[in-house]
């Protein structure tokens, strides 16, 4: 049977109060009722040129094609119909995603998705039949207390009327951060470790998947995981992130 996430804890209050003062941007700390201001949004959200398939950021020039990709994707296509991310993963993003991440700092999660949602449209998605999130193994579940690309995607299906389910996909071995490897050993250390829940595969057969994640670096874990779903007879695969770092 499958491991269902455990439900968010709430922060403590003492971390609230460290993080931000209610009315308050969390990136300038200007009074705003948002928890990022306008400001903040105009500075550091502008929309960026990004490959189709791996959402790397790419040169202003290559705008006009329909479907731009990096060099990296033409040479080697990724599982990936399409690759959207809202923001670069720089500040303040990489901050407050941290914050969210390991310091249950849940009250970011909407701005987070305004953010996704914007992108979204801007790039005219398709709408799948599913959203799942990158399942994380029990040992960083206990270790984090709840799966945070999980909060985000049941609250972005919730919002797009889509189907999110946690039992789905599984993560079948713990494996070691994928952060220091290259880009190879990053490849090496997720073969292997997802798979679809083997009672209810019938479920996303012949369906449209969107995969969410908080971030995405170089990608080998959402080409794995999209592979995954390709060979359990998912039609097609898309990667939705809110924060894409800088192609290695």
């Amino acid at each position: 049977m499958s491991r269902q996430p455990p439900t968010a804890p709430r922060p403590a209050l003492i971390g609230k109060v460290l993080m931000r003062c209610a009315g308050q941007c969390a990136v300038c700390r200007a009074w705003s009722d948002r928890t990022v201001c306008a400001g903040c949004l105009d500075l550091y959200a502008r929309p960026q040129p990004r490959c189709w398939t791996c959402a790397a950021k790419l040169p202003p020039g290559l705008t006009g094609h329909a479907r731009p990709q990096c060099g990296r994707c033409l040479a080697d296509p990724p599982p990936l119909d399409r690759a959207v991310a809202a923001v670069d993963y720089r500040f303040p993003w990489d901050g407050l995603l941290q914050q969210f991440k390991y310091r249950q700092a849940l009250d970011l999660r909407e701005s987070l998705l305004e953010r996704l949602a914007s992108a979204l449209d801007a790039a005219g998605a398709p709408e799948p039949d599913w959203l799942l999130a990158v399942p994380l193994s029990a040992e960083r579940l206990r270790e984090r207390g709840y799966n945070q690309s999980h909060e985000l995607a049941r609250a972005l299906a919730r919002r797009r009327g889509l189907r999110c389910d946690p039992g789905l996909l599984l993560r079948v071995r713990h494996n070691a951060p994928q952060a220091g490897l290259k880009l190879d050993a990053r490849a090496a250390n997720v073969r292997g470790v997802f798979a679809v829940e083997p009672l209810r595969a019938a479920q996303l057969r012949g369906t449209r998947v969107a995969l969410l994640d908080d971030v995405m670096t170089s990608g080998t874990t959402l080409f794995e995981l999209a592979r995954v779903l390709l060979d359990a007879g998912v039609m097609s695969v898309q990667a939705w992130v809110i924060a894409r770092t800088p192609a290695d």
